[in-house]
């Protein structure tokens, strides 16, 4: 399977320069295939190809005054600028027609020199290469230092140049990854996602969630309170600007070393991993916006999910509408309501059950029954 690899750059003055010229030519380049083909349509004339949009804004627009200095980046980076825009069509069009799942994809938009993130793409027509000694070397750009924290598995196909809101550097690199299956276990396990605990497992586990951004957001309030009265255009605006990006950027890579940390435990741990397919996007926009967030489940269930695919794991996610909660694990009875703020319910049938952890042996038993059937078992096992 195919993974990405990032590490952190450490570019000079010099090649800070050289990068900023590239992202900028690769984001003219972007706005003007994308102005030339909404010309075009507003024109009724017919779709322009990718060979003459190529030609257009690349070939002919190095012959230009206003354009000649696109000829001072890798050609790569602005045929790669033209693939992003091509691929953000595709996936209009595919979202338009319906043959795209999911939520619905908007039309390409300009790309804005204001934006704190930006990126280039060099393949291996470019010919970059990592140096005998350790060094990341990129046509036109020259050999950048890089921050190693592991080898890479293959030849990677791929890097991709970013520079993040904080003004951080990395090189994402594009990697073939050979399977490597873990020695079988006969544990499995239910997961239920939540707030009061990020993760409750059928075993009777309790995470705790760390609530980066509750922890952190004291400092950011009053730094975003400097930033509001700073003057703006000024250099102490941009100051406090990054400032606020980088404790934004503290609060991420927390968070995501939190959930590495802990799916690769239950990866590790568990045969088959359960959790329920969470509406994420219809919690987020309840007043526990900012708890929802802040827990970043469907981070954490992507992690899960290609662990387990790479470490020979069974991986699934339960029906949304299953009422994980609500159903009793000992008699299979159902309760008419469980209002957020009941934690422990007694059954009519006597059994007493904390919610989560019943909730997370629902989703396992649940997991298990679907996983019989596609295998050809009975359609309704017993409880």
């Amino acid at each position: 399977m195919r993974l990405r690899y990032q590490f952190r750059l450490y570019p000079t003055p010099g090649q800070q320069q050289a990068l900023a010229r590239a992202f900028g030519c690769a984001r003219t380049v972007y706005n003007d295939a994308l102005r030339a083909r909404r010309e075009a349509h507003a024109a009724g004339l017919a779709y322009l190809s990718e060979g003459d949009l190529s030609k257009q804004v690349i070939t002919e627009a190095k012959k230009t005054t206003e354009r000649a200095w696109l000829g001072e980046v890798s050609a790569v980076v602005l045929q790669q600028a033209l693939a992003d825009l091509n691929t953000a069509y595709r996936n209009f069009f595919a979202s338009v027609s319906g043959k795209r799942n999911g939520r619905r994809v908007a039309a390409p938009r300009f790309r804005s020199r204001k934006d704190r993130r930006q990126a280039i793409r060099f393949t291996r027509n470019a010919r970059f290469t990592v140096t005998a000694g350790g060094k990341l070397r990129l046509p036109k750009i020259g050999d950048v230092r890089v921050r190693w924290s592991r080898p890479l598995p293959s030849e990677p196909s791929s890097v991709t140049v970013i520079r993040d809101a904080a003004g951080r550097y990395f090189a994402s690199f594009v990697v073939e990854t050979a399977d490597e299956p873990l020695p079988e276990v006969a544990a499995e396990v239910g997961i239920d996602l939540g707030l009061t605990h990020f993760a409750v497992t059928s075993d009777g586990r309790k995470i705790t969630g760390p609530k980066f951004l509750r922890r952190a957001e004291r400092r950011l309030r009053k730094a975003q309170q400097a930033l509001s009265r700073k003057q703006k255009g000024s250099a102490n605006r941009r100051k406090a600007v990054a400032k606020v990006a980088r404790m934004h950027a503290r609060v991420a890579d927390a968070r995501r070393d939190h959930h590495h940390k802990l799916s690769t435990q239950l990866i590790r741990d568990n045969q088959a991993v359960y959790v329920e397919d969470l509406a994420v996007n219809g919690l987020a926009r309840t007043r526990l916006a900012k708890s929802v967030h802040d827990a970043a489940w469907s981070q954490f269930v992507a992690m899960l999910e290609y662990k387990a695919e790479r470490y020979g794991r069974t991986f699934a996610r339960v029906d949304r509408w299953f009422p994980s909660s609500k159903l009793c694990g000992a008699c299979g009875s159902l309760a008419e309501s469980m209002p957020l703020n009941v934690r422990t319910w007694a059954c009519v049938c006597g059994a007493v059950h904390d919610r989560d952890v019943n909730a997370a042996n629902n989703i396992l038993a649940a997991g298990r029954a679907d996983r019989l059937n596609a295998c050809g078992g009975t359609v309704s096992p017993p409880a």
